[in-house]
């Protein structure tokens, strides 16, 4: 605790209170067949973002569980908008449907031009995965690092692309930073909320190391908070959590789309060429939490995840 509290400001959260107000900007340019993955695009920001990329001409692979879901989900896109749409199963809590995932995204023989990091799980009990992991650090954060591996070099050789994450502003609720000897929650109490900010942290914590190889580069990395969105998040959990979410959350939550334009914004604006590293409330840069900042816990976290998410 010592280690962060001198180094937080009420300025920022000042600011991250003014900016949950805010409106994205928005990129009227087009995508014409550039390829675009997202993650988790049935519902929600997820399939917002893909009718979006798919408005402005952009070529989409879904990567999904449900493969119903994503039978129907391709079919709307080529019928609302006429663009070429793919989709993959992958159940992104498996670290062995991971690895596969990676290994075919490596071997695309043409450019990744936007990728989204958007699928992920909200849990108010702690589940434990078949890899005997905490489920939802897998899912939202591990996953997402395996994929980067897999696709960095794939990146740098392009050298061009753009990788998003669909990030939140939850990973203030790590307010101390990450329990590196303790990921699974067996020292310290569970809440949705703080596995949850945990994963959302542990993201940021790899953009760190993953700006800096992508630095000289045409490639860059930034995160996005999407806002109280209305999503299918946490449909998962008890009659007590969807009842709070339906009469508190959804409440005040406003459209997917609002998202989706920010990350079309951020995934197509020229404004953005050579931004790479950074946080946005929508398309609003702030700073983030002082323990997303931290790079000594970036390089830990790395070694970790190397090891954790076992690869090579």
């Amino acid at each position: 605790m010592q280690k962060y509290f001198k180094e937080y400001k009420w300025s920022n959260i000042i600011a991250m209170m003014r900016n949950l107000k805010s409106e994205p900007q928005i990129c009227k340019d087009d995508f014409n067949d550039r390829l675009v993955i997202i993650t988790g695009a049935t519902s929600g920001i997820g399939y917002a973002a893909a009718k979006k990329y798919a408005s402005h001409g952009a070529e989409i692979l879904s990567i999904n569980r449900n493969e119903q879901k994503s039978i129907e989900f391709c079919e709307d896109i080529k019928t609302q908008y006429g663009t070429k749409c793919i989709y993959w199963i992958a159940d992104l809590s498996r670290l062995s449907e991971v690895h596969s995932l990676g290994e075919k995204l490596a071997a695309l023989e043409r450019n990744i031009d936007v990728l989204i990091h958007n699928a992920g799980v909200y849990n108010t009990t702690k589940t434990i995965t078949a890899d005997n992991m905490e489920a939802v650090f897998q899912t939202n954060y591990l996953s997402t690092f395996i994929l980067n591996h897999y696709l960095k070099d794939k990146f740098i050789k392009q050298n061009s692309g753009r990788i998003l994450f669909v990030n939140s502003e939850a990973h203030r609720f790590a307010a101390w930073g990450l329990h590196l000897d303790d990921l699974a929650w067996e020292k310290h109490a569970y809440s949705g909320l703080k596995s949850y900010g945990a994963a959302k942290l542990a993201q940021l914590l790899s953009m760190i190391k993953l700006t800096e190889y992508f630095t000289g580069t045409g490639v860059t990395i930034n995160a996005m908070h999407p806002g109280n969105v209305k999503t299918n998040s946490g449909q998962n959990n008890g009659p007590i959590y969807k009842f709070f979410k339906k009469v508190v959350v959804d409440r005040s939550a406003k459209s997917a789309d609002i998202a989706a334009e920010a990350l079309y914004y951020l995934g197509v604006s020229k404004n953005l060429d050579t931004v790479s590293g950074k946080f946005f409330n929508l398309t609003t840069e702030e700073e983030p939490a002082p323990p997303a900042l931290d790079k000594d816990a970036a390089e830990e976290l790395w070694a970790l995840s190397l090891e954790l998410g076992e690869v090579k």
